[in-house]
């Protein structure tokens, strides 16, 4: 798939605005061409522009223009929605990504490529997300956890756990980590739309990275550049590989591997940092995180300086609410 030659051109100036001024992944701008292409085949048929014998999707998007985009409503954005649910099954959190990708097409369309004069989506209501805390392993399974660690690998995959229950990286910050990104007590991250971080390392970290270095350097690497390569073919260590080895120490830890991931693991060093004096603004920073409501989340989990507080209030013990006296008649 190159959305390049297969996007009409509104739709390809949109996806390249993203990919090249924006700096979003191949991944995530070729997810929003997905998007738009069947948003623009449901508007082709719903509104009798093609034959009601061609399976939706089998439309041609070749002719989507401004026209096509300029006279949508929110009527038919819901009744898109609808479809979704309806005919497709999708979850409100599904449909609420395509609906983030239809608001920032017409956003591009209204406020960067001025096309648009008003923008018809800007009062559109995104599908209500259940909001769930995420899942996170406490300061006892996260000793458990690195404690568990042994094998040939062990000396890598010890580094990569302390990192990850650490400085909260992402896994494919992680992945993309270069020798030279370890700065003495600092690392180097490039993390969404190659946004560059410095994080502080602990002690713990700055050990951790000793042991695997002098380790690493000892190995005939293929990929000289890479922190974290595997030993069989001494490339780069892939996601995969990083999944499955995160998999595999948290079942050596007795831990469920199936509620847990690389990604409950940034989860917990949020967790961790926050029930341990850090501010939410400093997380924010910590973990790359664009907006500070995606960091909030982590402000609602189970904190026991919250239970401390609540105790403390001299309201707070038991009383017997005093009986009224009733009065005679």
């Amino acid at each position: 798939m190159d959305y390049r030659t297969e996007a009409p051109p509104i739709l390809r100036d949109f996806l390249v605005y993203h990919e090249t001024i924006q700096g979003h992944s191949r991944k995530t701008v070729d997810e929003y061409y997905l998007d738009l292409r069947n948003f623009f085949r449901f508007l082709k048929h719903d509104k009798n522009l093609v034959s009601r014998d061609i399976p939706l999707d089998d439309i041609s998007i070749d002719d989507a223009d401004l026209s096509l985009v300029r006279d949508v409503t929110l009527t038919d954005i819901y009744s898109y929605m609808n479809y979704l649910s309806r005919d497709r099954g999708l979850n409100n959190a599904s449909r609420a990504r395509k609906v983030a990708t239809i608001r920032s097409f017409y956003k591009y369309l209204t406020n960067k490529a001025k096309l648009l004069d008003a923008n018809p989506v800007q009062d559109l209501d995104s599908p209500r997300l259940k909001k769930s805390l995420p899942k996170y392993l406490n300061l006892d399974e996260s000793l458990e956890l690195l404690d568990s660690v042994d094998g040939k690998n062990s000396t890598r995959d010890y580094c990569i756990l302390t990192l990850f229950l650490n400085c909260g990286l992402r896994i494919s910050e992680l992945v993309g980590l270069n020798k030279t990104d370890v700065r003495g007590d600092q690392l180097r991250v490039l993390g969404k739309g190659n946004k560059e971080r410095m994080l502080y390392l602990n002690d713990a970290c700055q050990r951790a990275l000793e042991d695997w270095l002098t380790e690493r350097d000892s190995l005939a690497l293929v990929d000289q550049n890479a922190l974290f390569v595997t030993l069989q073919n001494r490339r780069r260590i892939s996601t995969a590989a990083v999944h499955k080895l995160v998999k595999k120490h948290l079942s050596a830890a007795g831990l469920d591997s199936t509620q847990y991931s690389s990604h409950k693991l940034r989860h917990t060093a949020a967790t961790l940092m926050l029930q341990n004096g850090v501010d939410v603004r400093t997380l924010q920073e910590v973990l790359g995180h664009d907006h500070l409501n995606t960091t909030q989340i982590y402000t609602h989990v189970d904190n026991e300086d919250l239970r401390t507080a609540a105790k403390a209030n001299p309201l707070g013990g038991a009383r017997k609410k005093p009986k009224k006296e009733k009065k005679d008649e």
